[in-house]
């Protein structure tokens, strides 16, 4: 087979460059599939940090990435657990520096990750076929602002996406307190009826 050379051409000022990205829908209802709230990280980078980062790292990594969550990986590229912008501005940070009698600038993400030990994961197969009503009951009862979802690759789980409270929220056009949510499908149905 002869090969020719494909054609050249040079690149405009003004070119961009495409990355990936998981457009979900601006605006959802309970009924809608569950696949319209969740981050997909085979359309999306996750945004990463090692447990060696401080946390002014991490948190700058955040605000740059304009994300409030960073899965910590380990030296062999497995997830060691997850550090949110809560755990960052919260209680965690001035109790390890009272603890241990170090500035918060030497505060590190291990000190006050969530580890992978203490995280839970919605399968993707149960994620495919559920509403978003399921996905909101799950986050409420079990009282978490993200749930993680895994999928099996070769024999390994692998952390396939992501779903997010206040994403669903903004999604379903209702405002929910991270500190208190709504107790019953009621509340959740009367705050969607005053949208």
């Amino acid at each position: 087979m002869t090969y020719t050379r494909l054609p050249a051409r040079s690149l405009d000022q003004n070119a961009g460059l495409v990355r990936p990205a998981c457009i979900l829908p601006e605006r959802v209802g309970l009924e809608n599939p569950a696949l319209d709230v969740m981050t997909d990280f085979r359309r999306l980078t996750a945004f990463i940090a090692t447990p060696g980062d401080t946390i002014k790292q991490a948190e700058e990594r955040m605000i740059r990435r304009k994300v409030r969550l960073l899965f910590v990986m380990d030296t062999l590229d497995r997830v060691a657990g997850l550090i949110t912008s809560t755990d960052i501005q919260g209680e965690k940070p001035l109790k390890i520096v009272q603890s241990r009698g170090i500035r918060r600038d030497e505060v590190l993400v291990a000190d006050i990750m969530t580890p992978v030990d203490r995280l839970e994961a919605v399968d993707f197969d149960d994620i495919a076929h559920a509403r978003v009503g399921h996905v909101l009951e799950t986050l409420k009862a079990r009282g978490r602002q993200h749930a993680l979802v895994i999928e099996h690759t070769e024999g390994r789980q692998m952390v396939r996406g992501l779903l997010s409270l206040s994403q669903l929220c903004k999604q379903l056009g209702v405002t929910v307190e991270t500190t208190e949510v709504a107790d019953t499908f009621l509340e959740i149905e009367q705050q969607l009826a005053h949208v």
